[in-house]
């Protein structure tokens, strides 16, 4: 009964199903058939290059900037008709003038210069010829006469020489010999004058890292006040004259001591600054000469009271600069400077109170070596257990205030600390006197 409509609509879906495959096959073949003409025949197909606006390529040759046109005499083309092979061949080369930028660097404006066109040649050569060469040379730096004084006092570092002269006037006054004031007067300026020649060399070769430095971008050189000729030329000044004086009016043992210090000062700590945390050890033995300068300018000789001296000038330099650079890391990172603030400060701070000890030890042996009384190391005990107390708390604290306060006790400590020294000065015994004494 329903074996005809069945098999009427079986033969109705194949039917259908084969009509479907086929359908799908001829539209695989026609996007196959859509694909393989369109890679043929791109050159057919109509682009943005068929506008006449567009047509124009910018072209990059070494430094210059090109513009590759067609020349003004053809005539403009329809945008969709194909370009001929033979005017293609026609296109000429234009040099377009390259914008500068905001910021240049100095090569780049020179080379800017250097590839302007005829016009402007000619435009720059009918300037005033006077001016272009003012321009070319060497501005003179014009000093006043009433300036030079205050710059030679920063260019010396006229504090750090005062307290070079100090120290070696206390070395000398601690000589157990009697007091000549000319022979104390020569050593004396002596002393510094190599002090400011040294200063005014150390600022002439750290100009460029002085620059960088807060603490130091206003000192004479770096601000332009003076030139480095200036410079060298009153260092040389200073120099020459004060080693000379050292080694003619005092004696040729003070004069070496003067002129070694100097060669330490300038070609050893000075470029050891940015090489090495040696520096300080180096300036620590540059600071300690001068009271041992002192002595030999009065005795003529070294004895155990000159290391003494120089010993305790040793020390007392630790906590003195180590908590000074502790407070400028920024600065001497800047500069480029090998610090120990900066690079090991641990060990920084160890040096500090390890040398603030160590002026306990040092005022103790001084009249175990017969330099002062016994009166000395315990009336001196307060103020190095003082000194010693604020680099235990540098120490613990690393902090800026333990730092500063420090630095602001060593400063009122080594003067103190000499005086109190020179107030307990053995008395001198003469050989008279002794003779006496034994018979």
């Amino acid at each position: 009964m329903y074996n005809s409509p069945c098999r009427k609509l079986t033969g109705l879906v194949g039917v259908s199903i084969l009509q479907s495959l086929e359908n799908a096959a001829q539209a695989r073949l026609f996007s196959c058939d859509l694909v393989q003409l369109c890679r043929s025949s791109t050159s057919k197909w109509i682009t943005f290059q068929h506008c006449n606006f567009l047509k124009r390529q910018y072209v990059t040759k070494t430094t210059e900037v090109c513009q590759r046109a067609k020349p003004k005499q053809e005539a403009l083309t329809a945008p969709l008709v194909e370009q001929h092979p033979h005017l293609q061949d026609e296109t000429v080369i234009r040099q377009v003038q390259q914008i500068s930028a905001i910021d240049q660097h100095p090569s780049s404006i020179q080379t800017s210069k250097e590839t302007l066109s005829q016009d402007t040649e000619g435009a720059s050569s009918e300037e005033d010829p006077s001016t272009a060469q003012e321009t070319r040379q060497w501005k003179e730096i014009k000093v006043m006469l009433g300036d030079l004084p205050g710059i030679y006092a920063r260019l010396s570092k006229i504090r750090l020489t005062a307290l070079v002269v100090m120290t070696a006037s206390a070395g000398y006054a601690m000589a157990p010999v009697p007091f000549d004031p000319s022979c104390f007067l020569l050593a004396s300026l002596g002393t510094g004058l190599a002090s400011c020649a040294a200063n005014s060399i150390n600022q002439y070769f750290e100009v460029p890292f002085d620059s960088n430095m807060n603490r130091t971008k206003n000192r004479p050189l770096v601000r332009g006040q003076i030139s480095p000729l200036h410079a060298v030329s009153f260092a040389a000044a200073c120099a020459v004259p004060g080693i000379t004086l050292l080694a003619l009016t005092v004696n040729p043992l003070t004069g070496a001591l003067g002129a070694l210090n100097l060669f330490l000062y300038t070609c050893c700590y000075t470029p050891l600054k940015r090489l090495s945390i040696t520096n300080t050890w180096v300036g620590a033995v540059v600071g300690a000469i001068p009271p041992v300068m002192g002595w030999t300018a009065a005795t003529g000789s070294l004895d155990v009271g000159a290391l003494l001296l120089g010993g305790i000038l040793y020390s007392w330099q630790f906590p003195h600069f180590n908590a000074l650079s502790w407070n400028l890391q920024e600065d001497y990172s800047r500069g480029g400077y090998r610090m120990m603030s900066v690079t090991h400060p641990a060990l920084c701070r160890r040096v500090a109170l390890r040398h603030s000890l160590a002026l306990i030890g040092l005022s103790v042996l001084a009249p175990a070596l017969d330099v002062t009384s016994w009166t000395f190391p315990l009336i001196s005990l307060p103020i190095n257990l003082y000194i010693s107390y604020l680099g235990y708390s540098f120490y613990r604290d690393a902090d800026r205030s333990s730092a500063r306060k420090l630095f602001f006790c060593s400063l009122w400590h080594l003067p103190m600390l000499l005086l109190l020294m020179l107030t307990c000065k053995k008395p001198r015994v003469d050989k008279e006197d002794k003779s006496v004494a034994h018979s």
